[in-house]
């Protein structure tokens, strides 16, 4: 077995299931509340199904539970130990009750008629099979959610999506595969010697491909996890599964960053070597399956590489991050989970940033920073002298205070058991500023004063023109106190240090996304659209102004939707 391909199916061990958006970490202290900006709402009226060649209305669903294929367990309503679907609680930590739906939504406001196009959201939306509940939330199955806007009107769907993971569980009415936290239960001495060996062969580890969706710069829009083999072909009007896709190249690996950076042109990612701790970058092109070595990144620390769910580039640059919560194989084999999971955090490894030259592969940058937790970067760009030569990188990202904490808090008991309790750990926007002078050392500080978005920040998403570039605003999810979850919209202005907050008590909402008006010039001309659980178990596609982030319009789901992680854009004339 070559080094490659030995070192992929350690990380893979050391990463099986899926890592989702986490919100924000820290202890909780007293502090002021978030402000609340959310708009009035406008007039009520009934939208109407799209053309019928793009999709076709279906009653909206009883409360009854959508009976099973023959030969498949249902989903049902019962609560286990670790969790299951659940009695009581909100709905955003239910499982949806039907694999399937589809119909128009009822509008309430005015929806903007430029918004032509399909909104995707994926998350885990799957957390029991019969009365087995799952443990974490990230160990849910995945459901993608879909709201296509055409002339101001909404249809909206939601669908399973068919991974091998989700369906052996549901032929086979128990997990199959590795999850999060969850492990196949082995049948006796043989079946655990067996289960070993496909851990290591990379068999065993998930394909549930719960946490992000992307459109790629030819169209194809893919549905990822941490897993490679996670990487699963959707289409944006059916929500059918379309298949694996396959990586044409002989790079191997079995895990890479479930947040690549996606344009028009390219796909850049990150895979990381737990043989010789490291990272091999790696770049695609829009229109191919076949990844090219861009070059590699050695750690400074150890014992194993940093976790990487996502990373930021630059014009030019690819920074890469290394943080003390790094992969740890030995907690794979595990009966029982700890509190960290896959990972181990080694505050003595030192924390660190590199910098990668995109044109040569060459590091021109490697600081020690001080010691961060992060599982989303926001953006980055260069700082440039009055010559135009670049000095330094900047890099923003939703930082937990090197707190640890949150992955735990993440366990569906306690999200579903503290409520109305000031649990969430604090986060903010982490500010590293890396100099490219030599310097041994690199800055992380706040961006702004957290008491701004309420010390909960994470799920961000920008303009996509920005991505790389100086930028000035950002959406993700805060917090108004006291919360377990994060449970505001904010969009912070990195230029005025402030931030605009939309709260609605008892509302879940999930990660807002920006979507451009065409022709825009300025940087927050546009909509920021998020999925919302709400209070009173309804469910809908909230839409506000990004500008003045008011509320312009919501789009009604007939039935209870769990919470979800992230999302795309699929403008309607690429679907054409």
């Amino acid at each position: 077995m070559s080094p490659t391909m030995a070192s992929s199916l350690c990380v893979f061990a050391a990463m099986s299931g899926a890592a989702a958006g986490r919100p924000g970490s820290g202890a909780a202290v007293p502090g002021r509340l978030a402000t609340s900006q959310q708009g009035a709402k406008g007039k009520r009226a009934a939208a109407h199904p799209l053309a019928a060649s793009a999709v076709t209305e279906t009653p909206a669903p009883a409360p009854a539970i959508a009976p099973a294929p023959p030969g498949r367990p249902a989903v049902v309503d019962a609560p286990r130990r670790r969790g299951g679907r659940g009695a009581g609680g909100h709905a955003a930590w239910k499982s949806v009750r039907q694999e399937r739906w589809e119909g128009a939504l009822e509008v309430e406001g005015e929806l903007p008629l430029w918004l032509d196009g399909t909104y995707l959201r994926n998350g885990p939306g799957l957390w029991n099979l019969g009365d087995y509940g799952f443990r974490h939330l990230f160990d849910g199955y995945a459901t993608l959610v879909r709201v296509s806007f055409r002339s101001g009107r909404a249809v909206g769907a939601h669908r399973q999506i068919e991974s091998d993971a989700y369906k052996a569980a549901r032929a086979h009415g128990k997990v199959c595969y590795r999850e999060f936290s969850e492990v196949p239960k082995p049948d006796g001495f043989l079946s655990a010697v067996g289960q070993l060996a496909s851990l290591f062969s990379g068999s065993s580890l998930t394909d549930n491909c719960n946490t992000g969706v992307v459109r790629l710069g030819d169209g194809r829009v893919l549905c990822l996890t941490e897993t490679i083999k996670g990487s699963i072909v959707v289409d944006p009007d059916t929500l059918d599964t379309l298949g694996k896709f396959e990586f044409t190249d002989k790079l191997g690996g079995l895990v890479h960053s479930a947040h690549p950076i996606v344009t028009d042109t390219e796909f850049w990612t990150l895979i990381p070597d737990l043989i010789r701790p490291g990272y091999s970058v790696v770049r695609m092109d829009a229109g191919t399956n076949e990844r090219r070595l861009v070059g590699r990144v050695d750690c400074r620390g150890g014992p194993a590489p940093g976790w990487v769910h996502s990373f930021p580039v630059t014009e030019h640059y690819v920074v890469v991050p290394e943080m003390p919560l790094r992969y740890c194989a030995k907690n794979l084999l595990r009966a029982e989970p700890t509190p960290l999971y896959k990972f181990e955090w080694h505050l003595e490894s030192g924390s660190y940033m590199h910098v990668m030259c995109k044109a040569s592969g060459r590091v021109v940058a490697s600081v020690e920073v001080p010691p961060y937790v992060t599982f989303h970067f926001i953006n980055a760009y260069e700082e440039t002298d009055e010559d135009g030569r670049v000095t330094a990188i900047v890099a923003d990202c939703c930082e937990h205070n090197a707190d640890t904490s949150i992955l735990d808090k993440l366990r569906l008991q306690n999200l579903r058991s503290s409520a109305g309790q000031d649990v969430l750990p604090d986060a903010r926007v982490g500010r590293f500023r890396i100099p490219l002078d030599g310097s041994p050392f690199g800055e992380l500080e706040s961006a702004l004063d957290p008491d701004e978005h309420g010390r909960g920040m994470d799920m961000c998403s920008i303009n996509p023109a920005h991505v790389g570039k100086r930028y000035r605003y950002a959406y993700a999810c805060g917090a108004r106190r006291p919360c377990n979850f994060p449970n505001t919209l904010t969009k912070v202005d990195l230029v005025e240090k402030t931030a605009k907050n939309w709260y609605e008590e008892g509302a879940v909402p999930s990660e807002p996304f920006f979507v451009p008006r065409p022709g825009a010039v300025e940087e927050d001309d546009g909509v920021a659209i998020s999925m919302v659980s709400a209070r009173d178990g309804s469910a809908y596609a909230l839409v506000l102004d990004a500008k003045t982030f008011q509320e312009v319009a919501r789009a009604k789901f007939p039935y209870a939707m769990p919470y979800g992680l992230h999302c795309c854009w699929v403008p309607r004339n690429s679907n054409a």
